[in-house]
């Protein structure tokens, strides 16, 4: 059987912007039927490399070819659309659909439209007064009605709500076409793409799979290097020791195993020790953090007030790390401003507890200094913070969020988009809070700041409220998972973003109510699982349960080794028994949900 023709190709392509090197003797291709993701730190390439493929640059050195009768559509992040047109006009030319007859018998043009909200906007809304999330919409409809050969999308889920992105890659995924796709949402790039592209350093890594794949390709690729970099030290180190003392003893050298990605993660630790947080949270915070009761909250619209919260109870407690999901315009961003004061509800209160220090990420960049440089807008909060039981300086956090010792000294005024909420994050962090509120904080942020970020949440001991529409950074930052379908409600969802993608889709089916108990309640109060969404969900939580049942297993052993060798010391013994009691206490909880999660997860 012949490989799939190749309908872009790029050979020993050089590209720079001034004194920046972006491309350097690249040389790639796209096959008909691929699916490409292309990943990268922001500034570093990706959609130049776009704009090499398509045609809108052309390299400084080497060649592109294009199949002759390439059918060729881009998304870029612009969002330009022609003035004074409609939503018709743009997605529906008659060019393509002399008759309206001929669109609206296409299944996979009514698809676009509803999935991408256009049928609600009004086809013949004017694109001019839109908001720039309603054109970008508008502007990626109108390359999906279109039979393409290859479709280029330069952050396509941006604007886009959990249930939209879900169906956008649902509708990618089905494509006949070639798909080259750069975004920051790991969990699209799992499922939609077949190879991952890494633009780093002017070069162009490829990675086959998804996300996935491509980190735990990345990550051998790094352990290889680290061990081919120790073992030409160890040739260094071993001639020096003969040229100083002549042939040295034969001592036992370390062998390197070189094993299959999945020994990479074989040994690694939880990513949080979710007890000791939780005990430390507990402390900082006392027994309360927020407490909603009864709260009545309306916003006013032209049609009159339009009720977002009715009757709303809901405890937040110390150590909670709870994602907010819900439908646009359901109210969760105005949740997170009745907790921090900013708003004030109609009836019911908002309790806060006394020793909360918040810190509330909102989605626009505010209050930077702008005279400022990098390093004295974060060094204005502090110069060194304590997150969990790391002490860090301002200059090495703003290095681990990607200002390098010479971009510190940029100006506030001259940075970027992502660079600025970047920065935003860094003086929150630096505050020392011990709440966050997160208001899409995965927005302009690249996979490599993102990674940072949730390696410091690893280790933050206070509670963590997020709004996202990145169902990765949810699924790895947060324990829990609430929705806001619009009822004025908040509900529990045991089984995650997969649950509420479920009950969506089953018309918004009633959830159990999110005003108080525990995780395992809800999951045991939940209604028997039946949709593949929620198998799927099940197996998850049991993996996950599996997991933390070896980790309480190693610790129950641990225990008992320090109780024996503690035997003569009455006050440490009886300490360590208390730890003991408390594993063996949540090893059996978590027998009983693990066993309620495999059995929900047999469908």
């Amino acid at each position: 059987m012949s490989a799939p023709l190749n309908l872009v190709n790029l050979e020993r392509v050089h590209k720079a912007h001034g004194t920046t090197v972006l491309l350097d003797d690249v040389s790639l291709g796209v096959a008909a039927g691929e699916r490409i993701g292309v990943v990268g730190r922001n500034g570093g390439g990706k959609s130049t490399l776009l704009d090499v493929l398509t045609g809108a640059q052309q390299p400084d050195a080497g060649r592109v070819t294009r199949r002759g009768d390439i059918a060729l559509g881009v998304l870029d992040q612009s969002g330009t659309l022609p003035p004074g047109e409609t939503v018709r006009d743009v997605v529906l030319p008659p060019s393509m659909f002399a008759a309206e007859h001929e669109w609206a018998g296409d299944p996979a043009v009514r698809s676009v439209l509803a999935g991408l909200e256009l049928d609600r906007m009004g086809l013949d809304a004017p694109v001019a007064p839109m908001s720039g999330g309603e054109r970008r919409r508008v502007a990626l409809a109108a390359q999906l009605v279109r039979p393409l050969d290859l479709l280029v999308l330069d952050e396509p889920t941006n604007h886009l709500d959990v249930e939209g992105v879900a169906w956008l890659a649902e509708y990618v995924r089905q494509r006949t076409g070639g798909l080259v796709v750069v975004t920051h949402d790991r969990w699209f790039l799992d499922e939609v793409c077949t190879t991952t592209w890494e633009v780093a350093d002017g070069t162009v890594h490829s990675y086959e799979g998804g996300y996935s794949a491509y980190t735990l390709a990345r990550a051998e690729r790094a352990r290889i290097s680290a061990v081919t970099e120790e073992r030409r030290l160890n040739l260094v180190r071993k001639e020096l020791a003969w040229l100083r003392r002549g042939p040295p003893a034969r001592t036992s050298k370390p062998k390197f195993r070189i094993e299959a990605a999945q020994a990479l993660i074989a040994d690694e630790p939880p990513a949080r020790d979710s007890l000791a947080l939780a005990g430390f949270a507990a402390r900082r915070l006392g027994r309360t953090v927020y407490d909603v009761e009864d709260v009545d909250y309306a916003v006013p619209t032209d049609e009159g007030p339009r009720m977002l919260f009715r009757d709303l109870t809901w405890h937040v407690g110390p150590g909670d790390r709870i994602g907010i999901v819900g439908v646009n315009g359901a109210g969760k961003t105005s949740l997170l401003k009745l907790l921090v004061g900013e708003t004030r509800p109609d009836a019911g209160t908002v309790v806060v507890g006394q020793t909360v220090a918040p810190a509330y990420l909102s989605q626009h960049v505010t209050e930077l200094p702008p005279r400022a440089r990098v390093l004295e807008a974060v060094q204005d909060v502090a110069r060194i913070a304590r997150i969990g039981n790391q002490e860090i300086s301002a200059s090495s956090l703003a290095e681990r969020f990607g200002f390098a010792a010479n971009r510190q000294w940029t100006p506030v005024g001259d940075l970027s988009g992502g660079e600025r909420r970047r920065l935003q994050l860094l003086r929150l962090l630096m505050a020392e809070p011990n709440v966050l509120l997160l208001d899409e904080p995965t927005n302009d942020l690249d996979i490599d700041t993102l990674t940072a970020l949730e390696d410091l949440l690893d280790g933050f001991p206070g509670t963590v409220l997020v709004v996202s529409h990145d169902r990765y950074f949810v699924d790895r930052v947060c324990d829990t998972v609430v929705a806001l379908l619009g009822d004025g409600t908040l509900a529990a969802l045991p089984g995650g973003v997969e649950e509420y993608l479920a009950r969506r889709a089953a018309g918004g089916a009633p959830l159990t109510t999110a005003a108080g108990g525990s995780t395992g309640e809800a999951a045991r109060a939940a209604p028997p699982v039946s949709s593949a969404a929620e198998v799927r969900a099940a197996r998850k939580e049991a993996a996950r349960l599996e997991r933390r049942m070896l980790q309480l297993d190693a610790d129950e052993k641990r225990l008992h080794e320090q109780l024996a060798a503690a035997a003569a010391d009455y006050a440490r013994a009886a300490e360590l028994d208390a730890q003991l009691t408390a594993v063996q206490a949540e090893k059996d909880q978590v027998e009983t949900d693990w066993l309620a999660a495999a059995e929900a997860a047999e469908g």
